[in-house]
């Protein structure tokens, strides 16, 4: 995918939702925000193919089950026909969330998860990830495939939920940790990235921002097309070689040591840098416990989230590596990290994996 920049007009949006719950609250909460503009909805693809005839939108927000024809064939539709920038909206049941992980290859931008009616908290923060959700994708320009605003809570940082390290670094030693952060674009630069690893590549944590129940069958996924094993991440689970933790939805991930092992903590908290899971709060917790002994990884995405956490990982001595501008679909979070100075080195997505197997090789 290539990319856009969004001009001065507002970004237009069609919803497309049976539910007439869904349509009223996403209406809501993306008309909340000064740079979204909700022209229409529609209750199927038919009658939102009607409506963009009238008026074109920047970004459709779609659901996948719907009467008449799913989410998923209007997709394909929309991309082999007039691509557009498409974030699926889905209530990500079990069966749900595999359909959306298939959405993401069809040609979706982005997954947000159905606002839950009835807990003002969640709605608020939901209002955050569904507004940043919709303004990423306008800045995706896809390709043709085949056949008055809210107040808004404070962006938080990483002190909410893991203290800063300390000032020295831990010796280093021969067992290495790969942190790696990703947003919108990152769970195919993640594919790309686990792929292309040998079975003993060191022990690698993620974080992608997805929503609540959609990491398990992402890891699953992966799971079974990488030499590595990859697994969505459990409270202690221990980071060896030859395996991928994943962060899950609505947790935060911390890396964590105790003597020569190391292992992973999830947390609730609050958002951090908007998020949660965060990239800032899982960098942080590598500096603290990793030092010299991590590489970060910091990928595609829109907002600086894993910004700040990068610079404290690079202060702690580790190697510092970030997705380049032509590879990245949104070229937010690596250009935050390094215009912050935390980057050691810029590298295109298909050659990330080869210079960490050689770092941590002692090469």
């Amino acid at each position: 995918m290539k990319k856009q920049t969004i001009n001065s007009k507002k970004i237009k949006v069609l919803i497309v939702d049976d539910s007439a719950v869904v349509r009223r609250t996403l209406g809501e909460i993306l008309s909340s925000d000064p740079q979204i503009e909700v022209i229409g909805t529609a209750t199927d693809p038919f009658i939102a193919a009607r409506k963009m005839q009238r008026e074109a939108p920047d970004v459709i927000t779609l659901d996948v089950e719907m009467p008449r024809m799913d989410g998923i064939t209007f997709l394909l539709k929309l991309m082999t026909q007039h691509p557009i920038p498409v974030v699926m909206c889905s209530s990500l049941t079990e069966k749900g969330s595999d359909t959306a992980l298939k959405a993401l290859e069809y040609g979706a931008v982005e997954i947000i998860q159905k606002p839950r009616l009835g807990t003002r908290q969640f709605l608020e923060e939901s209002r955050i990830c569904i507004c940043d959700a919709v303004k990423a994708a306008a800045l995706v320009k896809v390709k043709r495939v085949s056949p008055v605003s809210r107040k808004i809570a404070p962006k938080l940082t990483a002190d909410a939920v893991i203290a800063r390290p300390a000032s020295k670094a831990m010796i280093q030693t021969t067992e290495k940790v790969v942190a790696v952060g990703a947003s919108t674009g990152g769970t195919e630069a993640i594919r790309v990235f686990l792929e292309a690893l040998p079975p003993d590549a060191p022990g690698i944590v993620i974080v992608q921002h997805m929503p609540e129940r959609f990491t398990a069958n992402f890891a699953r996924r992966l799971d079974g097309i990488c030499r590595v094993s990859v697994k969505e991440a459990a409270d202690d689970d221990t980071v060896i070689r030859g395996r991928a933790l994943i962060a899950p939805g609505n947790r935060h991930l911390l890396l964590k040591r105790s003597g020569s092992r190391y292992y992973v903590e999830l947390k609730d908290g609050p958002l951090v840098s908007r998020h949660r899971p965060s990239v800032d709060v899982l960098f942080r917790s590598a500096a603290r416990y990793a030092g010299k002994n991590a590489v970060g990884v910091i990928m595609t995405g829109m907002g600086d989230d894993g910004a700040k956490g990068m610079l404290e990982m690079k202060e702690a001595g580790a190697i510092t590596i970030a997705q380049d501008e032509a590879s990245s679909v949104v070229f937010g979070m690596p250009k935050e990290a390094i215009n912050l100075g935390a980057v050691d080195h810029v590298l295109p997505l298909g050659a990330i994996a080869a210079r960490i197997f050689k770092f941590c090789a002692g090469a």
